[in-house]
């Protein structure tokens, strides 16, 4: 094995990322492990998680019940996602990219289709409840509100990877001071309101919110590598999953609780509003301060979206038409998603909490069984070993559809329909003889996870080799804006011993 490459000098402040689904080479690999704990943090920090909170007690589940419910599903979702996380320094590509060693270089297009919607969907809400909140807080034009936050957004996106983090670190640091003013508040009693009801359990209502909390971070899964790519390949995947899963749980399940009592004490429907107000009770401006970083850290996460949303719509484009990723090829799809999410989002209007239960238990049906079936192969069944050469060709190793992959898709997701309740939309007929509790994301989990295990052994083929090899120096010659790849199979096998 050879040994580890010395430090990547930092790439230039003000350069534009270069790559996007290419391999990121040992020699351009920076950062460090701990910066994916406060970029994670960051990315659940804002107002979309208060929202969620709001899910619970507008079905009349009690504030203890919603944060209980609330802390079941991040911390479910959250396992999935951090262990999605550790592929990217052990790849060295976006999360998706190695989704085509299960459903072929071809059928990955299914997957990707569920993911870019997700992405797109996600972007739609969070500039209606950005529009919506600046609206009702300070009268500014919706119209001008969802198209300028996206322009920002769309810009960050376009910087890419390292800016991306450099604005998720700055408000991490700006933003957790002001909130543990507001919850020190709340539980001392000095940031105002008063409980309109005390509400109470429904199975349904706290099933509901689980699922919606889960899906919160299980979304992430198909693109949490896309930020860990450029690591160095030998860092310790335990503490991959450690900073990951704390970072992102932590910050979901503080700010869905805090959704919480003010869904239960301000009397207000929009989460923005309701933390604004909750904010002035306790000193002049805090509420107003708090408002403001919430909405530039969700601007901040629609940009990271995009990112995520463009590589994953250059590797549909790859996957049909071999392409080389050039720059303009990123931010030609980056200007074309943020027309799409303007668009969509200025043709909504209503109650932004039904779009964000509704979009979130959605997210889940689709991605659900994709984790399943990815995880399972990376960790159970080829255990790390891939060829990377065969991710990028149609006649490789992995083929141009991957039949058991896509089997296994399928039948979870098909298998969960009966189950499914999509809130003022449908409710399947098992779901509803059930009185509308929603499990049809664990029927699609068990059932895609435990067919891929079963015939996913067959005939198994890792690449040239099954044996492990190290990535090499010369594994590492990619050139940027190309997708030439590493000569070797990649193996992930020299980090299953820091478990």
């Amino acid at each position: 094995m050879t040994a580890s490459p010395s430090p990547a000098p930092r790439p230039a402040l003000a350069a534009i990322e270069q790559r996007s689904i290419d391999f990121v080479p040992e020699a351009e690999r920076h950062g460090k492990v701990s910066r994916q704990g406060p970029f994670w943090f960051l990315s659940n920090f804002h107002f979309f998680s208060l929202a969620i909170g709001f899910v619970g007690p507008s079905l009349g589940l009690s504030l203890g019940y919603t944060v209980l419910a609330g802390v079941l599903g991040i911390a479910i979702g959250t396992v999935f996602m951090a262990f999605h996380a550790s592929q990217g320094p052990e790849m060295g590509l976006p999360q998706m990219i190695q989704s085509r060693a299960q459903f072929g270089y071809r059928g990955v297009i299914v997957p990707l289709l569920a993911t870019l919607v997700s992405l797109v969907s996600y972007n739609v809400v969070a500039a209606v409840l950005v529009s919506q909140g600046l609206n009702g807080l300070w009268r500014i034009d919706r119209t001008g509100a969802a198209i300028g936050v996206s322009i920002l957004a769309a810009i960050l996106a376009i910087w890419g990877h390292d800016w991306l983090h450099r604005a998720f670190t700055a408000l991490f640091w700006i933003s957790v001071p002001l909130f543990v003013v507001l919850t020190l508040a709340i539980v001392g009693g000095h940031a105002g309101g008063a409980q309109a009801g005390s509400g109470g359990f429904s199975l349904v209502a706290f099933l509901t919110q689980v699922a919606s909390a889960a899906s919160f971070n299980v979304t992430a899964a198909p693109y949490v590598s896309d930020y860990s790519r450029y690591l160095p390949s030998r860092t310790p995947r335990a503490l991959i999953i450690a900073h990951v899963f704390l970072g992102a749980a932590v910050s979901a399940i503080w700010l869905i609780a805090v959704g919480a009592w003010l869904a239960t004490h301000m009397g207000q429907t929009d989460a923005l509003i309701a933390l604004k107000m909750s904010g002035d009770q306790v000193f002049g401006g805090l509420g107003a301060a708090l408002a403001a970083v919430s909405i530039i850290t969700l601007v901040a996460t629609i940009g990271m979206n995009a990112y995520s949303a463009m590589l994953t719509l250059v590797t549909i484009v790859d996957s049909l038409r071999p392409v080389r990723p050039t720059v303009g090829w990123r931010v030609g799809g980056i200007l074309g998603l943020f027309v799409l999410w303007v668009a969509s989002a200025l043709s909504l209007g209503g109650d932004a909490v039904v779009y964000v239960n509704g979009m979130l238990v959605m997210m889940l049906y689709f991605l659900t069984p994709w984790t399943a079936v990815n995880l399972i192969d990376y960790f159970l069944i080829r255990k790390g070993v891939y060829s990377i050469p065969d991710l990028f060709s149609p006649s490789g190793t992995y083929g141009a559809w991957g039949a058991k992959g896509l089997l296994a898709y399928a039948a979870g997701l098909i298998a969960s329909v009966p189950f499914f309740v999509i809130p003022k939309v449908y409710t399947g007929p098992v779901a509803e003889r059930l009185g509308g509790v929603d499990i049809g994301w664990l029927v699609s989990l068990l059932v895609s996870a435990g067919l891929y295990y079963a015939i996913g052994r067959n005939g198994l083929s890792a690449g040239s080799s099954q044996s492990p090899l190290g990535l090499t120096p010369a594994d590492a010659e990619a050139s940027p804006g190309s997708c030439a790849q590493p000569s070797a199979v990649r193996t992930v096998s020299d980090h299953l011993s820091t478990f």
